[in-house]
Order: C-alpha cells, then structure tokens, then sequence
C-alpha cells in the first residue's frame, strides 16, 4: 500500500466539470494498492495519517497532527502510484491491485478513516480532476 500525503489548505476532484469531493484545511491522499496488502496494513496506515505530524503548531514547528487541527481528508484512488518503469518508456501496473479488488480495499481504508476524521472521496475508476494547494510544500510518502 502507498499513499502520497500532501499537507493542503484547500483540496478539491471534479468528475465530468461537477465537484465530487472538496476540503479545506487538511490532508489530499492518493491512494494506491498491490496485491500483498492487508487490512492490517490498511489499519497501520490510517494510524500512520491521522497521527503523522506535519502540520504547524504556535512556533511554526511540524508537531501537530491533522486530528489536532480539526482538518480533513480528501482521499483519491491512484493505481499509477504502482507504476514501474525499469522496462522501456511505457509504465507497466502489474505490480497494481486488479480494480476489482482495489475497491474494496480502497472502501475499507476510507470507512477506517471516517471512523477518525471527516473524509471526502472522488470516485474509483474514474477520470477525476484533482487540485489542490499545498501548504509548504508539504508531501510525503508512506508505504506499508
């Protein structure tokens, strides 16, 4: 499992020029799974983002998590982030959880979340727009 975190003051995913999912202060998630993931991985992870401290605290110091700041998530499926590209110029996705099973990961992780935390999706599969700005810039990659 991997997910790009991105610190955001505002995260928005339009589907066919029509808002699906919008955030303010928070985080935007792109979320990507391989077929070795569990849901004891899922639920490491959502430990991992609620708790991962890279937001600013009184003094300007990453030390305050995005439960502390009452923040939100925006959390985007991505299979690309499974992309290799040892091999020629075409990313091959073999190493990609099949959609099929993707999405079912990809509900769990976000119930497991909305369990925390308000959490806004795009939709699986789909041609989404997603823009956000990045406060910071603040990115960071986990894998589990």
């Amino acid at each position: 499992m991997r997910v790009v975190v991105q610190r955001c003051s505002h995260a928005k995913v339009t589907v066919e020029k029509k808002v699906i999912g919008e955030i303010a202060d928070g985080l935007c998630l792109l979320v990507g799974f391989t077929k070795e993931d569990t849901v004891q991985n899922i639920e490491k992870m959502v430990q991992k983002i609620i708790k991962i401290r890279i937001f600013p605290d009184e003094n300007g110091i990453m030390n305050k998590s995005v439960l502390d700041i009452h923040g939100s998530i925006l959390s985007i499926s991505q299979f690309t982030l499974y992309a290799d590209t040892t091999k020629g110029n075409r990313p091959s996705y073999i190493k990609a959880l099949n959609g099929k099973e993707a999405i079912k990961l990809y509900d769990l992780f976000n119930e497991k979340l909305k369990q925390h935390i308000k959490v806004e999706t795009g939709i699986f599969g789909a041609d989404m727009q997603v823009s956000l700005t990045n406060m910071g810039p603040t990115t960071i990659l986990l894998e589990m």
